[in-house]
């Protein structure tokens, strides 16, 4: 409430009435504004007030003709008291009383009255002003929580459609990339070609990146989480800061050394860290300098934390925070309400999923995202990563390479994709294997249960019809149990580690991958199973 709808307005032009009534009103704690016309009183009403006291000899014609259209003019929650004070004797032939009757909520007080009786009466009509305001408050509650429903399911439902455009665009790159990477090995040192080739696959590696921003805004990215500590992060970043911002950007630091860690990707926690240093520095106008200050924190978040999310609001705990702050240019409400849209710009020149990508990054950590900002003061972004208990780093083994010629092993490939069947096998072909395809999990399923004694390695798509990647898995394991499957998707891996849990895959890559990749990864995948092989015999004959 503001101050304003405390307020009782008071209109009796004769003598010191006016003075008096607002007295008494003060020596019962209430706040008694006096008015000199009921022109004065409606204009006061317009800005708010809590109940209005009217000396009858005030309802002129044109002070009521103003008096309705402020009342009129009132919001749908609003209906002000207004106390009339009245003779009964005096006959309204002019109809005013009842005029201004139909037009508000009156209460006519004769005259003359105790003072004790006036008191009463607006303590009423204030008790019935504050059951309008607390109504109100619902509203705006309602309204809200309304706004933020709306932006959640805007956000999913542009997550399930960005979801989809990367996953599909992923199997089509997955074409070029795996052909452009063949052609690029079956061409001889010095060909004209060459060049060209490897324009093609710079070109659908740069692709593959942004269907990579569209996964993280959809909350599918490719995830590799582990502890993480974000002041360490900002940190290794300082001389990136320096070598991409504009020099009239001054960054500043200000890190928490025992930052609690996180359980984050650490490139998506470098790409949201660089995506809003940038986007500070270049909000500073080119004719005067500026600071951008980046700091980290701990914060404690409760289920009454009068925070502004973003979009949902995190679980109660603790969280790391990362701030960037800048002194330019700010932006008003209309544009925050659009910054966290997809391909939206406020540059003259602008590419990429820019802040829709860090909100589908903050959001599949789990994390929060505020947004503060002032028309020509500047902005400030707060994001809030869970923290957890510190945990050794994992590292991840390093890649080995088998040498020679393989054996010719029988691969059997799975996608739904044309394209992606026929890009693995020449990738295959090419290096010495031999390769079987399906089209969907039951056609690997009946086909697997044909061929299985010299199928070395199963390459499964995750998302197919008639069959999916899950239930084709356990077809196969129903099959033979020692199988060795490596899934294939255009989503992250975290994401099938999770839906495969427990079913013994042999490994993920993800798409789209290049000839190199794929190699690397069924070699390492059939060395690993030589090796378990051997180990389990040596055990055997001991």
């Amino acid at each position: 409430m503001s101050s304003n709808d405390d307020r009782i307005l008071v209109v009796a032009p004769t003598g010191q009435d006016a003075v008096l009534i607002c007295e008494q009103l003060q020596n019962a704690g209430l706040a008694g504004v006096t008015c000199a016309s009921l022109d004065e009183f409606s204009n006061f009403v317009l800005d708010g007030a809590a109940t209005g006291v009217i000396a009858e000899e005030s309802l002129t014609e044109g002070g009521i003709s103003r008096l309705t259209e402020a009342l009129s003019a009132q919001p749908a929650w609003s209906d002000l008291p207004i106390v009339i004070l009245t003779s009964f004797d005096q006959t309204d032939d002019t109809g005013l009383l009842r005029r201004i009757s139909e037009a508000g909520n009156i209460t006519l007080l004769e005259r003359p009255l105790r003072v004790v009786t006036l008191l009463m009466t607006v303590q009423a009509a204030l008790r019935a002003r504050r059951r309008q305001y607390d109504f109100r408050e619902y509203l705006q509650q309602y309204e809200r929580y309304q706004e933020q429903v709306q932006q959640a399911q805007k956000l999913e439902s542009l997550g399930v459609l960005a979801g989809g455009i990367a996953h599909d665009f992923n199997n089509i790159l997955t074409g070029i990339l795996g052909n452009a990477s063949l052609a690029a090995e079956l061409l001889p040192p010095g060909d004209p070609a060459r060049p060209l080739i490897d324009d093609v696959v710079t070109s659908s590696e740069r692709a593959a990146a942004l269907t990579n921003q569209m996964l993280a805004y959809a909350g599918k990215g490719n995830f590799v989480v582990r502890p993480l500590d974000i002041s360490e992060t900002v940190r290794k970043l300082g001389d990136f800061f320096r070598a991409s911002i504009p020099k009239r950007a001054d960054v500043r630091l200000n890190l928490d050394s025992h930052l609690p860690p996180i359980e984050a990707d650490e490139s998506q926690v470098e790409q949201i860290v660089m995506n809003l240093v940038i986007n500070a520095a270049e909000a500073i106008p080119e004719n005067r300098s500026g600071v951008v200050l980046v700091a980290t924190s701990v914060h404690e978040i409760s289920a009454t934390s009068l925070i502004h999310f973003q979009g949902a609001a995190p679980a109660p705990g603790t969280y790391s925070t990362f701030e960037v702050s800048d002194n330019g240019m700010g932006m008003d409400e209309k544009t925050i309400a659009r910054i966290f849209d997809p391909f939206f710009t406020t540059k003259f020149l602008g590419r990429g999923l820019g802040l829709a990508a860090v909100q589908g990054i903050v959001r599949r950590h789990r994390g929060g995202l505020t947004v503060e900002s002032t028309p020509g003061k500047g902005t400030t972004f707060t994001i809030f990563f869970p923290a957890v208990q510190a945990k050794a780093a994992m590292t991840e083994p390093e890649a080995k390479t088998v040498d020679g010629e393989p054996a010719r092993a029988t691969i059997l490939v799975v996608d739904d994709e044309e394209i992606v069947r026929r890009t693995a096998s020449a990738l295959l072909t090419k290096h010495g294997y031999s390769v079987l395809t399906a089209e969907n999990g039951k056609a690997a399923a009946d086909l697997y249960s044909r061929h299985h004694d010299r199928v070395a390695l199963v390459l499964l798509d995750m998302t197919m019809p008639v069959m999916d990647g899950e239930a084709a898995l356990r077809e196969l394991k129903a099959v033979r149990s020692d199988v060795k499957v490596i899934l294939s998707s255009g989503f992250n891996e975290a994401e099938a580690v999770r839906r495969f849990a427990g079913a013994g895959l042999a490994g993920f890559i993800q798409k789209p991958y290049t000839s190199g990749r794929l190699m690397e990864k069924i070699k390492r995948t059939l060395e690993n199973g030589h090796t378990a092989q051997a180990n389990a015999s040596r055990s055997a004959g001991s």
